[in-house]
């Protein structure tokens, strides 16, 4: 799977190592391109999952803030909720598209 912004690869993993949470794939920390993320002061706790990190993807120059995040240490009933481990993994928004 790829998560593609424009021509631009930002991750790319088996779907096998991807994560499905309400509706978004969770890319593994490993499979994401480090240098299309920079870090956003935005804050977000959601109310089972716990507290999110967000992402400015930039890309050609270009920027999009908040556009990926990431549950870097996600509460202990999520993972179980989820069934796996999805400790920083990281989800894009809706203009970045995630295909195989």
């Amino acid at each position: 799977m790829k998560a593609m912004l424009n021509d631009t690869v930002l991750a790319e993993a088996p779907e096998s190592d991807l994560i499905r949470i309400e509706g978004n794939w969770y890319f593994p920390p490993a499979s994401v391109s480090a240098s299309v993320l920079v870090s956003s002061p935005t804050a977000y706790t959601c109310s089972w999952k716990g507290e999110c990190s967000y992402y400015t993807v930039t890309t050609d120059g270009n920027e999009l803030a908040d556009r990926a995040w990431a549950y870097l240490t996600p509460t202990p009933s999520a993972i179980e909720r989820v069934g796996s481990d999805f400790s920083g993994y990281v989800a894009f928004w809706k203009e970045v598209r995630v295909s195989d």
